[in-house]
């Protein structure tokens, strides 16, 4: 009855049949990529208005939110030919004879793993030939087929699990595929609805939700394009669309058969599912033609079903407008009788729907794994229907067994992108399937791919169903209906006064731009092209050399001074300030350190910052050619030039970093890492010792090596070898170097000698940590020469929010690291995050590094206040970009040194000291703390430097103004007074005898 589809053919039919399969495969291609007509897209403003951005990373689904697990018949069932089950395409085209997961005899067992899932309901298909052998609905069906999904259904009710039931998951009868044709004929619709009215009547008074069909969208193309999936038919172009068509009659006649039969008394859903991808312009750029392009690419895909369904009750015009003559045509009845046919959208979001989209449906653009993206597209092209999330997995190799870790972070990522379109986007989302429950034949992929919860060793007959790390993980989401957030809330508080809030430099200070350091007169413009002309013959009396010709460093700590900082960490050049090196050098970095004291920033000074950049790693041409850190005569010249440092600069700096990250020159040493480390360890520990016995009772400083610390999480927590794996990690990160100069239980580790041990241990003033980010850590069986030692690979959690440059922001992962190491080290020595930041692409308004600086200091004051971890400071890399917008606060000096908006951020936390209660937000005055902070005054005076200049104007001209007024009146009166002189002279000229005779009395009575 069924005909072997791998018997010997002739060479001629051979290729016959081949060139027909590769012509429907370019038709498809064709048929859906179209014309360049214009699409009038319902939801194209989607790509032009991305979605919100969105930190969310915690958070709990809805009250009454349904969690699910599904499986499909063929793939799981088995038992093909038992109890009179009759012959289905897909068992044809796999002659497919084995158990299978052998879900028909071990269903008690399927549903004990529904309930260790703690589920709410459990979606699976039935067979339609296992309860009509030949198909046909109208004749007896098989007892046995009819009790079996009875008891199933019946159990799931006493376990209050509610059954989700498909009526078809394509493996639709044999019988009916070599009568009709399969779904290339009309007739198949009204057999269909013959099977779907006999399933409502037998089993609907127990069930809810009905699926009418699983994914049309790849029966169709697959089953009657490629060839790829069963019935394997292939030829004619036009077969896809038709059987297509027939899919979408047969469902509407289920649908309306469902509601004007069984509705009213049963009160049920009825529903079909649609695959889907998710489209995005190519690179980005979402120009008209990318537009067009995309939400045409998820019309011919999700909307060529969908449309006539929730939409028009027709075909999306771009398919229609792209194929006439190929398409079947829906009548204005058919239209009106097709439209609105389901009462729910139910959605596929799986592996091998993106897989044919990304091959026949992507015209040119991105194809991404964004489930959220697609419940948002279909909220606002189809009037916000309530959508139920029916298929939602991926999968792995067979290989992986029980361990699946990356399924637990694809599931994360899928659940949390539903949750985001929930919380944030008000899509209807009312229940997630995940899939799948067990292991089973997965189709045309075999046993090679595996999906399920539940692991099945095929090898073995028993057919046992373990659980999965991701089954462990899905039953603790259900418990928990989502992601409730695990750390602390924010708090409030604030920082003490002698808390460090810095600024830590990525590169190392440039001395360049000396003024006044020609002799040589020079004429300007002289023939009058704007050029210098040296006068020869005549040479010029220099003033002394000063800090001041060093127009770098005002301007550079002009912004340093903008941030607010109390501290600013930069590095010294080794190379330049070597034995033999320019005393200029040497110059700029004193006269940075003056500047800095002078303007009450506290220095911190690295000695030996490596740079990949540098082909010599930093160190000094020679050194690096005789071995580096290879050669123990690394160590010494290391210790003389740390001298040197500390005589030339002690006087000018309290804290200084020996060497930055020693525990990241690994990747340049990974043949030698051990006798690295040692050179290392000895290099600092010996420069350590110089201070303490030569300098530090003089200059009262302290010293410490900063440290690479980001945070590991295991990848998988239910597996104790990943637990294993972060200690064995941070043991290799961190404890290698502060266990022998601190000491922690790994002080002998490595080559060194008795002697040696004895140098290192306690030469350390405290604990220079740079963090970050956070990783996940699990074992990795392949080790490298770079995690031979450690054993460990990296990974990180899709869901995290991450930077350009792929920088994970995860705040929490700073406590947990200074949780860490104060745990280890009982406290014995301060900490201070030397080092952290995030890149940003923002030209002003970062927002990520914004956000950054504050969940990071908030991390940060909680290990202050609610874990007593004794830290002492806080610095932000870096003050300035170099070249691109990265780390730096501010842009490069080719973009101007515009200060970015977390400038205003960083200042505004460190002038109130951390976090403020709204009731006491005025900024906190340190007194009698000598914590490098300049006075309150000069803080707001400098705060307000544009006001004070007002006020000075206005101060100046009212002044001015009343100068003028009281010259003015000064003038005047003078005016007056020589008016009457000039009057008094004149009378005394007319009356001259009379003042005679008055005077000597002759006018006397």
């Amino acid at each position: 009855m069924c005909v072997s589809l791998f018997l010997s053919l002739s060479m001629s039919f051979w290729w016959l049949t081949m060139f027909r399969v590769w012509s429907v495969c370019v038709s498809l291609v064709l048929i859906l990529w179209g014309t360049s007509e214009k699409v009038q897209g319902k939801a194209s403003k989607l790509w032009l208005q991305p979605l919100n951005e969105t930190f969310l990373q915690t958070g709990v689904f809805p009250s009454g939110f349904l969690w699910g697990v599904g499986t499909a018949a063929f793939p799981t069932e088995g038992s093909w030919d038992a109890d009179g089950k009759g012959e289905s395409v897909w068992d044809c085209f796999t002659r497919h004879t084995d158990p299978s997961s052998n879900s028909y005899i071990q269903w008690e067992e399927d549903l004990e793993s529904v309930r260790y899932l703690g589920v709410n309901f459990y979606a699976f298909s039935l067979s339609w030939t296992r309860i009509f052998p030949d198909g046909n609905a109208k004749a007896h069906p098989n007892p046995a087929g009819v009790q079996h999904y009875r008891r199933l259904i019946g159990k799931l009710k006493e376990l209050q699990v509610e059954p989700v039931v498909t009526l078809f998951h394509w493996d639709f009868p044999q019988v009916l595929q070599e009568r009709f044709g399969g779904w290339l004929n009309r007739t198949t619709a009204d057999v269909f609805a013959d099977y779907a009215a006999f399933c409502f009547q037998t089993f609907g008074a127990e069930v809810r939700y009905w699926i009418t069909m699983h994914n049309p969208f790849l029966l169709a193309v697959q089953g009657y394009g490629t060839g790829a999936h069963a019935p394997g038919v292939t030829g004619d172009p036009a077969d896809p669309f038709i059987a297509a068509h027939n899919l979408l009659r047969a469902h509407a006649k289920a649908w309306h058969v469902y509601d004007k039969h069984f509705r009213p008394h049963q009160h049920g859903k009825v529903s079909i599912t649609l695959g889907s991808h998710w489209v995005e312009p190519l690179h980005a750029q979402a120009t008209p033609t990318n537009l067009e392009l995309c939400q045409k690419a998820m019309e011919a895909v999700i909307g060529w079903f969908a449309e006539p369904i929730y939409g028009s009750g027709d075909y999306p015009e771009s398919l229609k407008a792209s194929h006439r003559g190929v398409i079947p045509e829906f009548s204005v009845q058919e239209r009106l009788w097709m439209k609105g046919t389901a009462d729910f959208f139910s959605l596929a979001f799986g592996r091998e729907t993106q897989r044919v989209g990304q091959g026949l449906a992507r015209f040119g653009q991105t194809v991404k794994l964004d489930l959220r993206s697609i419940l948002v597209w279909v909220q606002q092209t189809y009037g916000d229907p309530q959508v139920l999330v029916a298929e939602s997995g991926w999968f792995s190799d067979a290989s992986v067994g029980v361990e699946d870790t990356v399924a637990i972070y694809l599931m994360k990522r899928f659940i949390m992108q539903v949750m985001q379109a929930v919380s944030v986007d008000a899509v209807r989302v009312f229940g997630y399937t995940a899939w799948s429950l067990l292991d089973g034949f997965e189709w045309n992929h075999g046993y090679s791919m595996r999906t399920g919860l539940f692991y099945i060793d095929f090898s073995k007959p028993e057919r046992h169903r373990v659980p999965k790390t991701s089954a462990h993980f899905y039953r603790r989401l259900v418990k928990d209906n989502g992601f409730p957030a695990e750390n602390t809330p924010r708090i409030e508080g604030r920082f003490p006064c002698d808390f460090q809030f810095g600024v830590s430099e990525s590169v190392h200070l440039r001395p360049f731009s000396p003024q006044f350091t020609d002799p040589q007169l020079y004429r300007w413009n002289v023939s009058g092209d704007g050029v210098l002309t040296r006068v020869t013959g005549v040479l010029l009396h220099m003033q002394p050399a000063q800090c001041t010709d060093f127009l770098f460093i005002q301007k550079h700590l002009l912004l340093l001074g903008v941030t607010g900082s109390s501290h600013y960490r930069f590095a010294l050049d080794w190379t330049q300030l070597a034995p033999g090196g320019d005393p200029e050098k040497v110059r700029f970095y004193r006269c940075v350190l003056m500047e800095l004291q002078r303007r009450g920033i506290r220095p911190v000074v690295t000695l030996y910052h490596p740079s990949y950049r540098s082909p010599s790693l930093g160190l000094p041409e020679p050194l690096h050619a005789n071995g580096g850190w290879r050669n123990a005569s690394t160590v010494e010249v290391f210790v003389s030039y740390a001298m040197f440092c500390y005589r030339e600069f002690g006087a000018l700096v309290s804290t200084w970093i020996t060497i930055n990250e020693p525990n990241r020159l690994n990747e340049a040493y990974a043949e030698e890492w051990q006798t690295v480390v040692r050179h290392l360890l000895l290099a600092h520990a010996k420069a350590w010792h110089i201070y303490d016995a030569q300098f530090r009772r003089k200059q009262g400083g302290a010293v410490s090596l900063a440290l690479h610390a980001d945070w590991v999480e295991p990848a998988n927590p239910f597996l104790e070898s990943h637990k294993s794996a972060q200690q064995q990690f941070l043991e290799f990160e961190l404890g290698r170097f502060l266990d022998p100069l601190i000491g922690g239980g790994n002080e002998g580790r490595g080559n060194t000698s008795d002697d040696e041990r004895a140098e290192l241990k306690g030469a350390l003033d405290f604990i220079a940590l740079n963090h970050f980010t956070t990783c996940l850590v699990l074992p990795w069986k392949q080790p490298t020469l770079l995690n031979q030692e450690h054993g460990c690979a990296l990974m990180k959690d899709a869901t995290w929010k991450v930077s350009h440059r792929g920088q994970a922001l995860v705040p929490w992962g700073l406590r947990r690291m200074l949780g860490w190491v104060r745990n280890r080290y009982d406290d014995r020595l301060p900490i201070i995050v030397t080092a952290t930041g995030v890149d940003d692409q923002a030209v002003h308004d970062d927002q990520l590094r914004q956000s950054y600086i504050r969940s990071y200091l908030q991390e940060a004051l909680k290990a202050h206040e609610l874990d007593a971890v004794n830290l002492r400071g806080f610095y932000i890399w870096n003050l300035q970009d170099q070249h691109d917008l990265q780390f730096g606060l501010f842009s490069s000096a080719a973009h101007h040194s515009r200060p970015k908006a977390s400038v205003s951020v960083y200042r505004d936390i460190i002038s109130h000291r951390g976090f403020p209660s709204a009731a006491d937000l005025r900024p906190l005055t340190c007194r009698g703390v000598d914590n490098g902070t300049r006075c309150e005054l000069c803080t707001r005076i400098a705060e307000n430097k544009p006001l004070l200049f007002f006020s000075v104007c206005v101060s100046v001209s009212a002044s001015m103004l009343g100068s003028l007024v009281i010259i003015s009146v000064v003038k005047k009166k003078r005016k007056r007074r020589r008016r009457r002189t000039q009057i008094n002279v004149r009378v005394q000229q007319r009356f001259p005898l009379m003042r005679v005779a008055q005077g000597t009395g002759l006018l006397r009575h």
